[in-house]
């Protein structure tokens, strides 16, 4: 979400309502009416409405995360999925859509996203040691590849807490962490949900 945010804020994102498939012309073959309708702001807000489910423990076959860690192709797998909602409509647990964020990422800025957050967000705030689980062809897994330490983790969280700012530098812009903590969805249970935040 913060990544994100910065490429909004540099202008290399011009519009969250921009349909999804665009960015993946590769995957054209699979575009439907109903699958038009997806745009950025569903896949931060985990609303695609596209089926998915990792509800299921990691270690059973069906688990869509393991599905999609196993396929050839992650962003292919996640955009071949049906539409069982309309997107926007309802919160679903979706990694498969923090793994198309990270694509659209380095397709509008030509740099993976483990690059990027180094550039844009570990640098800046001091953070040096960092590891990625990665998917058989070395991209980074965003998804639920990054490990960090926990000092490290709550500079991040301080940063979100001063709207942006780490050590008097604005490295993300307040509008986008204000939009980005704020509910746009029901989550589960008791929980909203913003731009890849629980609330």
């Amino acid at each position: 979400s913060l990544l994100f945010g910065i490429a909004v804020d540099r202008g290399l994102i011009k519009d969250l309502n921009e349909p999804v498939f665009p960015f993946f012309p590769e995957h054209a073959d699979l575009r439907t009416s109903e699958k038009d309708q997806i745009n950025l702001r569903h896949l931060l807000t985990r609303s695609a409405g596209l089926a998915w489910d990792e509800y299921l423990p990691y270690s059973n076959p069906a688990n869509s995360e393991r599905r999609m860690i196993d396929a050839p192709d992650q962003c292919r797998y996640v955009l071949e999925q049906p539409v069982v909602r309309p997107p926007g409509v309802a919160y679903v647990y979706n990694g498969g859509l923090t793994a198309l964020l990270a694509a659209i990422l380095q397709k509008t800025t030509g740099r993976s996203v483990d690059l990027l957050a180094e550039e844009m967000l570990f640098h800046p705030l001091g953070i040096q040691d960092v590891e990625w689980v990665r998917y058989m062809d070395g991209t980074p897994n965003a998804v639920s590849g990054l490990r960090m330490r926990p000092r490290d983790l709550a500079k991040i969280g301080q940063t979100v807490l001063s709207r942006g700012i780490w050590n008097g530098a604005q490295i993300v812009s307040e509008p986008w962490v204000d939009e980005s903590t704020n509910p746009h969805v029901n989550g589960e249970g008791l929980f909203f949900y913003g731009f890849q935040w629980w609330l």
